[in-house]
């Protein structure tokens, strides 16, 4: 109950403010709470993702109210974690974040802008009833988060 609390309140705190913009430089200075940003950045975005494939699959009854707020929480969340891979040192630690990322930022930038991007098709159609287009909406960003995850992610 807690953890649905937490996402309604961030996601509403996020499309109340009418999203975020990434910044270019991180407003952290220490790796370790950057880590954690990022670490619970992608909870967030998990717990959300995870319902709207629950929904997909039939585990979860299809509502289209709770399937938009997820969707437009995953696409807003999908904008946090990138600034916190920027800080100096959040390369070591407890991460499960591959050197990869830093030595090939370029393409991991391209990564996390492709989440972005399939995040806001999800959001666009989550709600619709089409469950043709949900469906293919959550393949999409579901094929981001792999490759992202097999390039750059440890298990």
């Amino acid at each position: 109950m807690y953890k649905k609390t937490l996402l309604s309140c961030v996601a509403g705190a996020l499309l109340a403010t009418g999203g975020i913009a990434v910044a270019k430089e991180s407003p952290y200075s220490d790796p370790e709470p950057a880590i954690e940003y990022r670490q619970k950045s992608f909870s967030l975005i998990a717990a959300n993702f995870g319902d709207l494939v629950a929904m997909l699959k039939g585990k979860k009854e299809y509502d289209a109210a709770v399937a938009q707020r997820r969707a437009d929480a995953v696409a807003a969340l999908s904008h946090l974690p990138l600034e916190a891979f920027a800080v100096k040192g959040s390369n070591e630690g407890d991460t499960k974040a591959k050197p990869a990322i830093w030595s090939s930022w370029s393409d991991f930038e391209e990564k996390m802008a492709a989440l972005q991007s399939a995040s806001t098709e999800l959001a666009k159609v989550a709600g619709s009833g089409d469950m043709d287009a949900f469906k293919t909406a959550i393949a999409a960003t579901g094929k981001t988060c792999k490759g992202c995850h097999d390039d750059y992610k440890n298990k």
